[in-house]
């Protein structure tokens, strides 16, 4: 791929980039790893100052503050030596003629030409809508502008109530002001949502908060009384607000194809074919910039498509070409499920419509299939995703429907979701719609020895974008394993050929209060790093016995064994408990004491503690000592169990507070203190809608109203965080205690070896539904069982920091050095000193 320029001199190909988005990103990605990066140039031009990000998740900006965390790709792709990346340098222009493009900062020559611009979001011409604190919801300086206009900010609105439009909504929530949605349609996400979908969406998102208003035509925005601003309505109503944020569709950014004379669509966008070359056969235009067959596609999968079709005819082998896309969708918002499939509203001559409605639990399904019956066309599915990924298989593939389609989105008490059935899927069924991986190529990577998810993500990229397909992932890969005669190993471990959960029940039935026990009578071996740490929590689960008993100290890792948090440079972390993050000055006195004292570093953790860091082994009994004196216990951020409660200051201070969120988050904290899990738990209760307990990222998240408590279940804010989903509504103190008691010893009963709830919640058979059966129906009469189970716990529970300094032998175990009766810290630091380790200001934080 050598050009010649106008001296004669042979060169290599030169291909320029025209943004550096999503789209334009997996273009960079797929040039690289063809032939064609051993043959040409690449130029890529990002008007931003930031390297590609992940626009799908911008909201995770807000938590994090950090454009790394959002980054695509390996921080080393773009030092190919045969890639530039120009950031924050705008394309001005492109002569098609000269085949030259101009920016501010001079004048590029190219051979082909990319274009990835994107989109630009649609402002409505509303009187008075230009003010500084009028924004839109776009890219991360966009979000730095909102959360700046934020700061002593109280109402936002949103206009705009479409995904992007509730995506926003969702961030202003985040900075804790409150939120309005205005719509000029007569229902929330209308292109997505029929009426009866709409109108339970927007009763969810009431529920948490959000004021919804639809049919609502803006005429002019003016200086408000007691805000900012003031909004007035055409129907001569009026809102005030601090901000707005934009959200009413997009527009393809086809500027520069306009202005170098490409066709154009009819609504604009630049016209390409299946190779998506515009009317220019040398400038190819990818993702919502472009507009094929008359349709402009807004999401990043169908512009993946996109950039592999274009480099497939720019290298020359014309394999892969660009045939439209699903447009189907599957998120979360605001903590609700919403998913829309194909022809969802039942556009399609002769169709028959099914819907199953349960207003109690906030659950709507519709299915669209074919007159005779027997093809889904499409579905609506609100509350609920579990189902989806089945149904989108049955859409996509054209797949025979069972002889009652309605078995499909009834409960499973009624019938309920038949198999995923991932053996009956054809090969050519599309499994990662991001990454073009069919069900083929995964029986292909399996064929060249892939045996795990990891292996099939590394070798295929399955799951690694959106990361929405990664259950069918791992359904189609347990399937094709068994259908090969290869049995599906679900065993903790090679000691013990059971899973979690049934080892769990024998140790519970058989009464078993040993490793030695359980593994004489159910394994075979010595055990192993897997299942000594998993044995030693569910042992703690059931029966709750102090862990540093002889017979159970050797099952725990190491911050378990010592109760405190190894860092890097063998020194531990100590963190006490501050139940619900209430303390008294001498308490905080105290703890600034015990610091300078043994010299610690100190930080206030995210779970409104305080964590001491740089103890030494020989130092933990005396620090504890000192704490226990004060009134402090452990805070377990050692353990797999619960560490912290969360809580705003309620209606004690707050003027929005309608609970009082202090008392109720000491109340939970101090009932659960000490519980055992298959993985950490933390929680947190808020003392109004504003929500600034951030109880929604939360494993069990209390939110007061008026009536009582709103209960949230399974949410993380991990490193795969997940909104947790609204449980139950308006309950009393009683009933809020009896369900989480509930909730928390059923997972802890069923859930795999370190499992989040998240997790646990997605991969639970009947998902919400049937955990609302389980905890609140009473549906398998365990209600009475987990409710004993848990007040044993709480019965049962005993400070492990005392016992530990009480008891002599035990105290024994806390010396830094058996040869030595040098103090640890003394040798610790000497060994610092003489390596030049690490300054206290990179000491590793343990997230507790």
């Amino acid at each position: 791929m050598k050009q010649t320029d106008c001296t004669g001199t042979r060169r290599p190909r030169r291909v320029a980039v025209i943004g550096n988005g999503m789209v334009g990103h997996h273009f960079v990605e797929q040039w690289l790893a063809s032939e064609a990066a051993e043959q040409s140039e690449l130029m890529v031009f990002g008007a931003e100052r930031y390297p590609a990000y992940d626009r799908v998740h911008l909201s995770d900006y807000f938590d994090s503050g950090s454009a790394d965390a959002l980054r695509l790709g390996s921080p080393g792709l773009y030092q190919h030596p045969a890639v530039s990346l120009k950031l924050g340098e705008s394309v001005l222009s492109i002569d098609p003629q000269c085949k030259t493009l101009h920016t501010q900062g001079g004048e590029y020559s190219y051979d082909k030409l990319v274009l990835a611009t994107g989109s630009w979001p649609f402002v409505p011409p509303i009187p008075g809508g230009a003010q500084p604190h009028c924004l839109v919801y776009r890219t991360l300086d966009d979000l730095d502008a909102i959360r700046a206009s934020a700061e002593g900010a109280n109402v936002g609105v949103v206009i705009g109530g479409g995904l992007l439009g509730l995506e926003a909504a969702n961030a202003l929530k985040r900075l804790g002001l409150e939120v309005h949605v205005v719509e000029f349609a007569p229902r929330l996400m209308p292109v997505q949502l029929d009426d009866e979908a709409g109108a339970l969406l927007r009763h969810k998102i009431e529920t948490l908060g959000v004021a919804v208003h639809t049919d609502k035509a803006t005429q002019q925005i003016i200086r408000g009384d007691s805000a900012r601003m003031k909004m007035s309505f055409a129907d001569a109503t009026e809102l005030e607000t601090d901000l707005i944020v934009y959200s009413a569709g997009i527009r393809p950014q086809d500027m520069l194809g306009r202005e170098a004379g490409l066709q154009l669509g009819e609504r604009g966008g630049i016209e390409v074919d299946q190779y998506c070359r515009s009317s220019d056969p040398d400038i190819y235009a990818i993702g919502e910039c472009a507009v094929w067959n008359g349709r402009h596609f807004g999401l990043v999968a169908p512009g993946y498509a996109m950039a592999r079709a274009a480099l497939s005819h720019l290298v020359g082998d014309g394999q892969a070409y660009f045939q439209g896309a699903d447009m189907s969708t599957k998120l979360k918002l605001l903590g609700v499920d919403v998913g829309s499939i194909g022809d969802a509203h039942g556009h399609t001559p002769g169709c028959q419509n099914y819907r199953y409605s349960d207003e109690r639990s906030g659950v709507y399904r519709r299915l669209v299939v074919s007159e005779d019956g027997k093809r889904l066309l499409g579905a609506i599915l609100i509350g609920d995703n579990s189902g989806y990924d089945q149904l989108l298989q049955l859409a996509l593939n054209d797949m025979p429907l069972p002889e009652q389609p309605e078995a499909l989105i009834l409960p499973a008490s009624e019938g309920g979701l038949p198999s995923a059935g991932s053996a009956e899927l054809p090969l050519t069924a599309t499994i990662c719609s991001c990454h073009n991986v069919s069900k083929g190529d995964i029986c292909e990577a399996m064929n060249d020895g892939a045996v795990s998810v990891a292996d099939l993500k590394a070798s295929t990229r399955a799951a690694t974008g959106c990361g929405g397909c990664a259950a069918m992932l791992k359904t189609v890969l347990d399937a094709e394993l068994e259908k090969r005669g290869v049995q599906v190993d679900r065993s903790l471990c090679a000691h013990f050929s059971h899973t979690r959960q049934e080892l769990f029940h024998l140790i519970r039935v058989d009464g078993i209060k040993t490793f030695d026990e359980l593994i004489q009578r159910h394994g075979h071996g010595g055990g192993c790093e897997i299942c000594k740490p998993a044995v030693g929590s569910m042992l703690a689960s059931c029966w709750n016995e102090p862990i540093h008993s002889p017979e159970l100290v050797p099952l725990q890792d190491t911050n378990d064994t010592f109760m405190a948090n190894m860092q890097k440079n063998g020194t531990y972390s100590v963190v006490p408990r501050i139940p619900g993050g209430e303390i008294t000055p001498k308490m905080l006195i105290v703890l600034g004491e015990i610091g300078q004292k043994y010299q610690l570093y100190t930080k206030i953790t995210g779970g409104q503690r305080i964590d001491l860091f740089g103890a030494a082994l020989d130092e933990l009994p005396l620090i504890w000592e000192e704490l226990i004196a004060a009134g402090f216990e452990t805070g377990h951020a050692y353990g797999k169990s619960l560490r912290t409660v969360k809580s705003c200051v309620g209606s004690t201070w707050c003027r929005f507070g309608v609970q009082d969120s202090v008392g109720m988050a000491i109340e939970i904290e101090n009932r659960y203190k000490g519980l055992r899990a298959p993985h950490k738990i933390k929680m947190a209760v808020s003392g109004c809608t504003r929500e600034c307990a951030e109880a929604q990222s939360k494993d069990i998240g209390v939110i007061a109203t008026e009536n009582g408590w709103n209960l949230y279940v399974c949410g993380n804010g991990g490193m795969k965080p997940r909104h947790a989903d609204l449980f139950a509504t308006d309950l009393d103190d009683e009933t809020l205690v009896r369900y989480i008691d509930r909730i928390l010893m059923f997972y802890i009963y069923t859930a795999d070896r370190l499992q989040r709830t998240s997790v646990w919640m997605e991969n639970l058979e009947g998902g919400l539904d049937y955990l609302r059966q389980v905890v609140i129906d009473d549906s398998l009469g365990l209600a009475a069982e987990l409710e004993s189970r848990m007040q044993h716990v709480v019965d049962s529970y005993r400070c492990e920091w005392k016992e530990a300094v009480d008891d002599p032998n035990r105290r024994k175990r806390f010396r830094s050095f058996v040869n030595s009766d040098e103090p640890g810290r003394a040798r610790i630091v000497q060994v610092v000193e003489r390596e030049q380790l690490i300054p206290a200001r990179e000491l590793a934080v343990e997230e507790v």
